[in-house]
């Protein structure tokens, strides 16, 4: 700045002392960085955001749901719960349908190379899995003793499902057994023992026959359904009258062999289809979906159905009901069913640990196992689970809570083989010719004995 004084012009360092430019300099310096402070800060912070959010480890999980009474909530919830416990990871939890449903989306996603990191799925999709190279054991996993301890408390019959060649690749959740519902009401209006359900093959015939209901000609309310459609689960309906045989099976335990026109087999089939001749059940095949509301709404007196559906139908029954083993021909036996948790190979090892500490967090609980039996209906998968106060509290309540756990001592694997969708496809359409009548079943079981062997010599060992 210059100042004119008689013609000369006199700079204003040379009017004032130096201490008054120095504060005035610092005093434009000053302004300049807190205008820049107030620019750069709301970006460094966006730029932090960013930062903390690639740190997060975000998991689709695709999970089924074959029951009644809002399973899907009651995942989604908890998956909540373990994200916030958790902050670096999110798990994502996706409905995907049916068992099926999930089998199909999933091997799409492993075929596009696109495999998630874990999934819930059917425990009897083991076989088809491994035949694609897809899932890791979790043995490899478990470093710590902690970790061992963890993997070796589940129940050992869901294990049978879990496990093969020594090494374990799903981790039970959702499992259940098969047990008769009944209805003691109806079981009082016929002059049956309401207390006394039927415990084996004829008993539970002449109970069928006693409880069906005709009026002018038709059938109002029958004596038993067994679900058949190929849309449920026939062939795990039929495993029930095959293990209670001695425990025979429709596999062997390396999946790679059936038994569909074993004479045992014929057996239990023409047990089943000899209900429906006789009135007591349905002609035809029943569906999965709708028995259950066939029983609440008292058109079937009892049905075979999943312990899943336990919840459910307690907090539905308009009426006194109560539930049982299912009845036994030489000896007591039901498959085991539901779902497992897998980790899938070809993602990255952060992803990996990720789902590892999820699934241990889920079945690593007992209180939290208990909460998922009690909310839903499916056995708690850890011994301890039946110890906690909670577990106690409603099993006192509600003592048929532990009918499909005390079963378990008579559970076998369920049906698990290699291709499982193909070849669970040909027995459930063979039992669906056998229900309807179009094939005697004999001839229906030879027929699908063959096709499956045609699709199964491929996984047997050279001898």
């Amino acid at each position: 700045m210059l100042y004119i004084f008689k013609d000369k012009y006199i700079r204003l360092s040379q009017l004032l002392p130096n201490f008054f430019i120095r504060r005035y300099k610092m005093r434009k310096i000053g302004i300049f960085l807190a205008l820049a402070l107030i620019f750069i800060m709301p970006i460094m912070q966006d730029s932090s955001a960013l930062s903390a959010a690639e740190k997060i480890i975000s998991l689709d999980m695709y999970f089924p749901v074959a029951v009644g009474g809002g399973p899907d909530k009651l995942i989604s919830a908890l998956c909540d719960q373990f994200n916030k416990e958790h902050p670096g990871i999110r798990v994502n939890p996706v409905y995907s349908g049916s068992y099926a449903d999930t089998r199909t989306k999933v091997q799409a996603a492993i075929k596009a190379g696109k495999p998630p990191a874990l999934a819930l799925m059917f425990s009897i999709d083991l076989f088809s899995l491994l035949s694609m190279d897809a899932i890791l054991d979790y043995d490899s996993l478990c470093t710590t003793k902690e970790d061992k301890e963890w993997l070796s408390g589940f129940y050992e019959g869901f294990m049978k499902n879990s496990r093969t060649g020594g090494k374990t690749y799903g981790i039970p959740w959702q499992r259940s057994t098969i047990i008769l519902y009944y209805n003691k009401d109806a079981f009082r209006e016929v002059g049956l023992d309401p207390n006394k359900p039927p415990a084996t093959w004829a008993e539970l015939e002449e109970y069928a026959k006693k409880l069906t209901k005709i009026e002018n000609g038709k059938t109002i309310r029958y004596g038993i359904e067994i679900p058949s459609d190929k849309a449920g689960y026939a062939y795990w309906m039929l495993q029930t009258f095959c293990t209670q045989q001695n425990g025979f099976n429709l596999m062997n335990e390396e999946g790679n062999e059936v038994y569909f026109n074993d004479p045992r087999t014929i057996k239990g089939i023409t047990f089943w289809k000899s209900l429906s001749d006789k009135g007591y059940q349905p002609r035809g095949t029943t569906a999965w979906a709708t028995t259950p509301t066939d029983f609440l709404e008292q058109k079937a007196a009892m049905i075979y159905h999943t312990t899943g559906n336990l919840t459910n139908i307690r907090k539905n029954a308009k009426f006194d009901f109560g539930v049982a083993m299912l009845p036994a021909d030489l000896s007591r036996g039901s498959p085991t069913g539901g779902g497992n948790f897998y980790l899938f190979k070809g993602v990255p090892k952060e992803q990996t640990e990720a789902a590892f500490t999820f699934v241990k967090w889920m079945t690593g609980d007992p209180n939290r196992v208990a909460q998922w039996s009690i909310d839903t209906g499916y056995v708690a998968t850890r011994p301890e689970a039946y110890e906690t106060q909670i577990m106690k509290d409603y099993a006192a309540k509600f003592p048929e809570a532990l009918v499909a756990r005390d079963q378990l001592k008579y559970g076998y694997a369920e049906f698990s083989v290699y291709d499982q969708g193909r070849v669970q496809k040909i027995l459930d359409d063979a039992i669906e010719l056998i229900m309807t009548g179009q094939k005697d079943p004999v001839s229906a079981l030879n027929e699908a004995q063959a096709q499956a062997d045609q699709i199964l010599k491929q996984y047997r060992k050279q001898k």
